[in-house]
């Protein structure tokens, strides 16, 4: 029986990929993570695992082979939070605890799935998984890129061409801005259309933010990925286990705030919108840049899916009006 990890299994994106897991009929299943947020057991409640190990006590004891044969981690456990100001914290966490993982997979024959950040792109006005375009803006797309520059220089050309030939398995993937069910304990680090939810339920309108960067208001863009082509993208990989690298995964297509906007508000009203009929209504409320995120702040992102489709992944991506309101109808039936 199929054996695998998931380290960050109670947050977003790791309780999504334990659920397509399930799924798929997979239910040998390592859940690792903290607790000591402590209603984010919501996340796993609905879902079947064979044990839950606190982060603090797996990464040594999978070292040292307590857990038997393993097919395979998928690492989504990080401080994912891009105004964290502690360096030390940081590094230990996504780039030190990483590090430690990849050398016991390798030692063990274990396939390592792991997740990177678009954050390593930063300032850059191009976004493809090669050095001249990674920028990082803050020490959390730092501790990102740090592991991905690492896994190159480990693996060399095989991994630089995608494949695994000298090693195991082992994969990343440049996450852009992903939204979906099972985020509501990230609090303000949740998606934007999370907010926008909470936002129309107790004000009858939603918030987005003002110019800013030589865009106007609200339309600043973002590559917006749904959390279940996500999980659709990591599971084909792991279906491959002579595929690895460092992927983007996003749409492909950016698309401004405004479109989520008008998403949230079309779906929870009944009625379709536009940002701008949205707005003359006084469904959207437009704010000032805050001044923390100047100069921290990515207002235009969009993944070069190239290496994606050359790796012959042709999985297609829904587009924000199609997975928003697709969200917002999960929201709604969850009350």
């Amino acid at each position: 029986m199929t054996r695998v990890v998931v380290t960050g299994a109670a947050g977003f994106i790791g309780s999504n990929i334990v659920k397509g897991l399930n799924a798929r009929g997979i239910d040998n299943i390592i859940a690792v993570d903290d607790l000591t947020q402590g209603d984010k057991f919501r996340n796993l409640a609905d879902l079947r695992i064979d044990d839950y190990i606190d982060a603090d006590a797996f990464y040594g004891a999978f070292q040292d082979g307590a857990f038997g044969k393993v097919e395979a981690v998928f690492h989504e456990g990080a401080c994912s939070d891009t105004m964290e100001t502690d360096g030390k914290y940081m590094m230990d966490n996504n780039y030190g605890v990483s590090c430690a993982l990849f050398a016991a997979c390798q030692q063990r024959g274990t396939r390592l799935l792991y997740a990177s950040s678009a954050a390593t792109y930063g300032g850059s006005a191009a976004f493809k998984e090669t050095p001249e375009f990674e920028r990082p803006l803050n020490v959390y797309g730092y501790s990102k890129l740090l592991f991905d520059q690492r896994m190159r220089r480990a693996l060399g050309e095989d991994f630089l061409r995608g494949a695994s030939a000298k090693s195991h398995q082992v994969v990343g993937f440049r996450y852009f801005n992903v939204y979906g069910p099972r985020e509501q304990h990230k609090e303000r680090m949740a998606s934007v259309a999370f907010h926008q939810f909470n936002q129309f339920r107790a004000h009858g309108k939603v918030k987005l933010f003002g110019e800013y960067g030589g865009y106007g208001p609200g339309q600043q863009m973002r590559d917006f990925v749904f959390v279940d082509d996500v999980v659709a993208v990591n599971l084909w990989f792991f279906d491959r286990p002579e595929k690895s690298g460092v992927y983007n995964l996003g749409t492909g297509r950016a698309q401004p705030f405004n479109d989520v906007a008008a998403a949230v508000v079309g779906t929870l009203t009944g009625t379709a919108h536009t940002a701008e009929s949205a707005a003359a209504q006084g469904l959207v409320e437009y704010i000032p840049f805050p001044d923390a995120l100047r100069g921290k702040y990515q207002s235009y992102t969009q993944a070069d899916l190239s290496a994606l489709r050359a790796a012959g992944c042709d999985h297609a991506f829904a587009d924000v009006q199609t997975g928003v309101a697709a969200y917002m109808r999960a929201l709604q039936s969850q009350g």
